[in-house]
């Protein structure tokens, strides 16, 4: 069972958009985030937890129940500038993340069907924390 992911709908605003200009070449990425936004609560940018993962967010997470953590920023597809602590949200890690907050855990589905575990740790940094809401 997926644990309920909160999402400002400035993010869902911005996230549907960049689906629908994605080409069909993406549309195993598209569907799996299609999937998870429709698991998800909306709320006010400036009213999100500061323990929640949002688009830009820098969060400390493991996987496969691995003790060695990871931080990167989840990152929309245009942004992404070739820094290997950005993570795409249409990568299966980065859709996963959305939403969830520090403590969250969820099973994910890798494309070649196996599956992945992904823990929250800590968010690093939260752009609606800090008052950043039109970035």
């Amino acid at each position: 069972m997926k644990p309920t992911i909160l999402v400002s709908w400035l993010d869902m605003d911005r996230l549907d958009r960049m689906l629908d200009a994605l080409p069909s070449a993406q549309a195993s990425a598209r569907d799996a985030l299609l999937d998870e936004l429709g698991r998800a609560t909306l709320a006010e940018p400036w009213e999100m937890p500061p323990d929640v993962v949002t688009m830009n967010s820098r969060v400390r997470f493991t996987l496969d129940g691995s003790d060695q953590e990871v931080t990167m920023t989840l990152t929309y597809p245009k942004d992404m500038t070739g820094d290997p602590n950005q993570l795409s949200i249409l990568t299966p890690v980065g859709t996963a993340l959305l939403g969830l907050k520090v403590g969250d855990t969820i099973s994910w589905e890798r494309p070649d069907g196996a599956l992945f575990q992904l823990s929250v740790r800590a968010i690093e940094y939260q752009p609606e924390h800090d008052g950043k809401y039109h970035r």
